[in-house]
Order: C-alpha cells, then sequence, then structure tokens
C-alpha cells in the first residue's frame, strides 16, 4: 500500500487543499492529512476546530488519515513510515519556499519523495491567509472554501463573533 503524508496549518481548509488531497488520492492508497501545530503562527481557528472541518469534508473515507502533528515533517513521515510528502504549488514562490525547504528535509531524511502538485487554474489565487482576510474584512469568501465546511466555519465564526 503507498501512502503519503499531506502537512499543513489548514487555517482554515480551502479548496485548494481539497484538490491537493483529492489528486493524491488518485496517486496513493492512503494519503495522511496532518494539521501541523506550529507555535510560531496565530492561527484564526483552534487545532479541534481545524481537525473537525477536515473530519467532516473526507467523513467516511477510509483512505484519508486526519491527524496532528508538532514537530518536523522527517519525523511525521518516519512516524507514518511513507517517504511520499506531497506539497501544492500555486505559483513560483510557492515552487522556491518547496524546494528549499524539500531540500532541508533530504538532509535529515535522505529517502524523502517529494511531490508537488500544480494548483488548478481555476485555484491559483486560493489560500487560507485569504480566506482570513475575507472573513476579518467581512467580504464573501464561500467560494474559496468547501461547500461541505462553509457552514460549519459560519458557525464557529459566528461563536467567535468574528
Amino acid at each position: 500500500m503507498k501512502k503519503c503524508v499531506f502537512a499543513g496549518t489548514f487555517d482554515p481548509v480551502t479548496l485548494g487543499h481539497k484538490k491537493v488531497i483529492d489528486t493524491a488520492l488518485k496517486i496513493f492508497d492512503e494519503v495522511v492529512v496532518a494539521v501541523l501545530i506550529n507555535t510560531a503562527k496565530s492561527p484564526l481557528f483552534t487545532l479541534d476546530e481545524r481537525l473537525s472541518f477536515l473530519n467532516k469534508l473526507y467523513n467516511g473515507d477510509k483512505r484519508v488519515k486526519i491527524i496532528s502533528f508538532k514537530g518536523a515533517v522527517v519525523d511525521l513521515l518516519e512516524q507514518e513510515n511513507t517517504p511520499y510528502y506531497v506539497r501544492g504549488i500555486r505559483n513560483t514562490v510557492d515552487f522556491e519556499y518547496e524546494n528549499q525547504n524539500h531540500f532541508a528535509n533530504k538532509k535529515l531524511k535522505e529517502d524523502i519523495v517529494t511531490i508537488y502538485l500544480p494548483a488548478e487554474q481555476d485555484s491559483l489565487q486560493i489560500s487560507s491567509s485569504l480566506v482570513k482576510n475575507s472573513i476579518i474584512f467581512n467580504k464573501e469568501y464561500s467560494f474559496y472554501v468547501p461547500e461541505q465546511i462553509y457552514t460549519d466555519i459560519q458557525k464557529v465564526l459566528e461563536e467567535k463573533d468574528v
């Protein structure tokens, strides 16, 4: 069985993230989606909320394993017993950033295989930052997040009074 890891903060999960996961499912038997705990970031949504959004999005799909992880990606790959690390790429800025990370990870885990999946043209502009800015400035963002979780995001935001 071939399995990969796709990791990120998913604050919140976007249509771009979903497209990367769905494409990875065409290649791999299992996709481990890891919500990374990054103490250097101040997420809008709690870890539990982000996990809940992803679990609802892939509810019942046994090929998708949703977890949280604090630590280096190479340790996560070891934990999941796979060398395959999937990254979504929207543009050359993403490519440069991901390439730097790849070479750093390669020093720590020689057998890592980083797989870059290009964004579809209709989702090149989508990012969690764009969604958060839209929320903060009270602008429409429903076309950037999966329909299945839009209402859940709205409910959480109302509870937070955002």
